[in-house]
This record gives structure tokens, C-alpha cells and sequence, in this order.
């Protein structure tokens, strides 16, 4: 019964740890497909100079070299968001499989009680 209650705990830590991985996955596709956005407007543009955000304040920078932080940026999200997302795939192994032990556990537990009348 402990190891039954132990497990059942386990499972409720991992599936908040898989909601927090989701919000994790969420809030980086979000940021790269802003950059890629962002990105796509560089190549368009034909100016030499652009405006880039530099916390509360915008600043004039050189169009390529903006464009290659925010390339670099982009590479940096998508190889987060690949590492998160095995991660994720982890934390939801885990889950299934303490979820096969508690109901494997459950079944034996209802094997072994005495039958009600």
C-alpha cells in the first residue's frame, strides 16, 4: 500500500513537471517563430539600417549584423525547443509506465481483497 502511495505521488510530480515542460515547449516556439518572422522582414527590407530593441529603448543597428544575432537566436530556440521536447518525451514515458505499475497494483490489491456482501 506505501509503495502503491509513493507511486501515486511520483505520477502527480510528473505530470506537473510535464506541464511545466508544455508551457517551456509553448513559450519557445512562440519566441522562435517571432525571430523567424523578424528574419523574413530583414532579407526583405533594402535598408542598410534598422531599429533593434534594446530593452526599453530601440537603437539603430546594421541591417546584416542584426540579422545574424537574430539568426543565431533562432538556431539557439530550435535547439532548446528540440531539447525540451526529448524532455518531454522522457517525463511521458516515465508516466506511463508508473501508470501501468499503479494499475497493475490496483488489480492485485482488488485480486487479494475479500469479496463484499
Amino acid at each position: 500500500m506505501a509503495d502503491l502511495n509513493k507511486s501515486i505521488q511520483e505520477f502527480e510530480r510528473g505530470r506537473a513537471q510535464l506541464g511545466a515542460i508544455e508551457s517551456q515547449i509553448q513559450a519557445i516556439t512562440l519566441q522562435s517563430q517571432v525571430a523567424e518572422e523578424a528574419l523574413k522582414e530583414l532579407k526583405d527590407t533594402k535598408e542598410k539600417k534598422v531599429y533593434k530593441a534594446v530593452g526599453n529603448i530601440l537603437i539603430l543597428s546594421d541591417t546584416k549584423k542584426v540579422e545574424k544575432e537574430l539568426s543565431d537566436q533562432k538556431e539557439t530556440l530550435d535547439l532548446r525547443l528540440k531539447t525540451v521536447k526529448k524532455q518531454e518525451e522522457a517525463t511521458l514515458d516515465k508516466l506511463n509506465k508508473l501508470k501501468a505499475e499503479i494499475e497493475a497494483t490496483q488489480k492485485e490489491m482488488q485480486k487479494g481483497a475479500p469479496a463484499k456482501q
